[in-house]
């Protein structure tokens, strides 16, 4: 009994825990000692442990002069922010205190951290501090203050742009210090690509003066961007493309590899516009030696350096014409950086350096690796698919690896031998006695097709053909497809050149495949040969022995539309991964393609933000989420167009229609005013060209086109609905998603009912911006529920930002 009184004593305890003692030391009356609890506050953070509770006492500690505390305050407050929105608040004077502070290094790191804290809550606080700090004396209160109208955008758009900080910011692009523009650059950059109009960050003449005059001067990451955005420019002359690229020819002499490429890709582009074949040549000639210094860093540098140099050398391959000994493979290069090299030397091969490449390669197939020896004997065999004057010293140096018998050396030999007998008919043939000594030793499905391959097509010069083939025939149920079709083609071929000693031959292995094989691909070429064989020798004989076209040396790592599109972004994840951006970027990679579509010769075009919209609606699809989280399993809308306006329908008084009272049908009476002389709202004609939203071909009969607009400060929807149906529509009601700025009905949708067929109704829907905020991409993207008696449709509408951004 007394054990079990004094059982609990073993689950007290006199701690309180570490984050107890914490919250003690951040209030103590010692600087040094709360300087210290902060940082262990940090480390505990860093690790992953939840300190959040700690937050009201690290926030006191904000109000200091020691700048390294205040920075430890400014993370942990970053940190934190989401988690803690109420909290946050309790730091706004201090953040707002130290925006007026004389040291700029404080200034700036105020305006920094509140940008950083992503929480709505603090806008409000953060709009004057900022616009301060994108005026300050201080170059770098302004440079830190243009990246966080950035961050501002990315937040809240709208107040963005009602604020007029996007506007400041295209005017730092003027600013005397370089470091201020480079990231006046970055940030109208970071927002371009967030939105769809085209006029946030575009290049002309003036801009491109500044940029060039600030390249010289910034840091390693400025001057990144700028040459990103010299990318984008397009000149008007060959004369002005040859002076951009005379004053970007410095920047590759640069020590960050970033800097290199990014300046690669700018003269790459330039290129295109320059006629001058002698500056031509002096620009290819200073571009290969800081590719080559590339080669001098790090494994992964180098990677992402000879990735790039791949795509490089297939558009201009003189290059790098002379630099092929720096590609030759070190004895401690990383296996992926070996492969690489291995395709930058096949390019680089010619008539003037093959014998020195076909030395290393005999070298390479030595080597341990068993995937990259194969990758060199196969580039044996390009080479001499390659160069023509090259091929027997090639085939003599397959010939010597495939004396070795070394089994994945002899297969991989035999499988280019296939390729160079193709691309060199009838000139070989009398290396093929070697290579049938080694056919007990294949083992791979491609070296067996390929040795299969070549008895066929040379059946006639073999003496002992029927006997290949039959050692393959014992096991042809065992072998896979690709060996299985060789050999039905091969003993086909057989037969045909021989005809008395293959018949047995081909009309066993023809009945084993048709009835044996459950590959439908290998009983139908079966039947297709024994078809043939049994209407028409002759016929077969020309349709199987019909002279083959040679093969090309294919040494293009990706195909020609795709590398223009990679030059375009040399020194990013596509160039190195060898892929589309679109299919690495997402949506904001297709705006960037429907910008390019819309491009025009010349001078900078105007282009309507509704017309932008809806291309973009056609890049990247019409069909959307069901917003009401139902499964109707309806067909989403398509792609909406532009449209003209459909006729104005009978004017009726505004009180009339939001009241659903007015049978809105059609007709061809004159407009008529109401008393008072003024125009009834719904008759307004919109300012801005409404697009179709939904057509009668996916949407069961219902037309639905629309605009949105604005009047007398308020935001509206202009509908048309059109009835292509034999019946009724009723029950109508319209729903939005959650979108970048909350916009959503203010009212229910009042549309006539019932809506008789080839009836049309004009309907005009006043909106709010009092709904769910989801930022969108791009951030003017409205997704839309409408519904009727038939059905639930799903489409995409566009909102100017103009029309959205001046409403409150």
């Amino acid at each position: 009994m007394a054990a079990a009184v004094r059982g609990p004593k073993f689950f007290s305890t006199t701690k309180k825990g570490e984050n107890f003692e914490l919250k003690a030391d951040l209030n103590s009356e010692y600087r040094e000692k709360r300087k210290e609890t902060v940082k262990k506050v940090i480390a505990n953070m860093t690790i992953g442990k939840d300190v959040s509770s700690l937050f009201a006492d690290v926030v006191k500690n904000m109000q200091t002069e020691d700048l390294e505390l205040k920075k430890l305050v400014y993370l942990y407050l970053i940190n934190y922010a989401r988690t803690q929105p109420e909290l946050v608040i309790l730091a706004v004077n201090t953040f707002v205190k130290d925006t007026d502070d004389v040291n700029p290094l404080i200034r700036a790191l105020a305006i920094r951290t509140m940008g950083m804290l992503r929480v709505e809550k603090i806008i409000d606080y953060l709009l004057e501090p900022l616009k301060k700090g994108l005026k300050d004396e201080d170059p770098y209160v302004r440079k830190t203050a243009a990246l966080c109208v950035a961050k501002l955008y990315d937040l809240s758009p709208m107040i963005a742009i009602d604020n007029g900080l996007i506007t400041i910011v295209q005017d730092m692009l003027s600013d005397r210090n370089p470091m201020v523009i480079a990231n006046a650059v970055a940030a109208l950059a970071e927002i371009s690509e967030a939105s769809v109009r085209r006029d946030v960050f575009v290049v002309n003449r003036s801009i491109l003066t500044k940029l060039l005059a600030a390249l010289n001067e910034c840091t390693e990451w400025g001057q990144i961007c700028i040459l990103n955005s010299l990318a984008s420019y397009r000149p008007h002359d060959t004369r002005e493309a040859g002076d951009i690229a005379e004053r970007v020819l410095p920047r590759l002499q640069h020590a960050n590899a970033s800097v290199v490429l990014s300046a690669v890709r700018v003269l790459m582009i330039y290129l295109e516009f320059i006629t001058n074949d002698e500056l031509l040549k002096q620009i290819t000639r200073k571009m290969a030696p800081p590719l080559v210094t590339l080669l001098s860093s790090e494994p992964e540098i180098q990677y992402v350096a000879l990735r790039n140099i791949n795509l490089i050398l297939q558009k201009r391959a003189d290059v790098l014409n002379q630099e092929i000994r720096v590609f030759f493979i070190k004895y401690n290069d990383p296996p992926y950086v070996k492969l690489e090299k291995l395709e930058v030397i096949i390019k680089l091969c010619s008539d003037k350096n093959v014998d020195q490449v076909l030395s290393e390669l005999r070298e390479y197939a030595n080597e341990v690796d068993v995937d990259f020896v194969r990758k060199s004997v196969g580039a044996i065999g390009r080479c001499a698919v390659k160069i023509e004057s090259a091929s027997e010293k090639c085939v003599n140096a397959l010939l010597d690896l495939i004396k070795t018998k070394v089994s994945h050396v002899v297969q991989e030999a035999i499988v280019v031998i296939k390729d160079i007998f193709r691309k060199y008919p009838n000139r070989y043939e009398g290396i093929i006695p070697a290579l049938c000594e080694n056919l007990d030793t294949l083992d791979e499905p491609e070296a067996k097709a390929s040795l299969i391959w070549i008895v066929g097509e040379y059946a006639d010069r073999i003496d002992n053909a029927t006997e290949l083939l039959e050692f393959f025939l014992e096991g042809f149920k065992d072998e896979t497809s690709m060996v299985q079709l060789q050999l039905i083609s091969a003993s086909v071929k057989l037969f045909l050149k021989k005809p008395g000693a293959a018949q047995e031959i081909v009309q066993r292995i023809l009945t084993t495949a048709t009835q044996g094989c459950d590959n439908p691909d290998i009983r139908d070429r079966a039947y297709i040969y024994w078809r043939l064989l049994s209407s028409n020798p002759q016929t077969a004989k020309a349709v199987v022995l019909a002279e083959k076209p040679p093969i090309e040396a294919d040494t293009a790592t990706v195909s020609e539309s795709l590398l223009d599109e990679l030059l375009h972004n040399i020194g990013s994840l596509a160039s190195v991964y060898h892929k589309s951006p679109s299919l690495l970027g997402g949506t904001s990679v297709e705006i960037g393609r429907t910008r390019e579509v819309l491009d025009l010769e010349g001078e900078e075009p105007e282009v309507d933000a509704r017309t932008v919209a809806a291309q973009v609606n056609a890049v990247v699809g019409g069909g959307i989420d069901n917003l009401l989280d139902l499964d109707f399993g309806g067909p989403s809308a398509g792609s909406p167009a532009v449209a003209t306006p459909p006729p104005m329908r009978t004017q009726t008084s505004a009180i009339d229609d939001l009241l659903g009272l007015t049978d809105l049908s059609p007709s061809t009476s004159t407009p008529t005013y109401q008393p008072g002389g003024f125009e009834p709202m719904v008759g307004a004609t919109s300012t801005t060209p409404k697009v179709s939203f939904l057509t009668s071909a996916n949407a069961k009969g219902l037309d639905v086109q629309g605009a949105f607009t604005r009047r007398n400060g308020d935001l509206y929807l202009e509908l048309s609905f059109a009835n292509r149906t034999s019946g009724p529509m009723t029950e109508f009601a319209i729903q939005f998603n959650t979108n970048t700025y909350g916009i959503t009905p203010a009212a229910s949708l009042q549309v006539p009912e019932p809506l008789a067929p080839n009836q049309s109704a004009d309907v005009l829907l006043r909106l709010s911006t009092s709904g769910g905020v989801q930022k969108m991409d791009p951030p003017n993207l409205i997704q839309i529920a409408l519904k009727n008696n038939l059905g639930i449709y799903y489409f995409n509408a566009f909102i100017a930002e103009d029309i959205v951004g001046n409403h409150r």
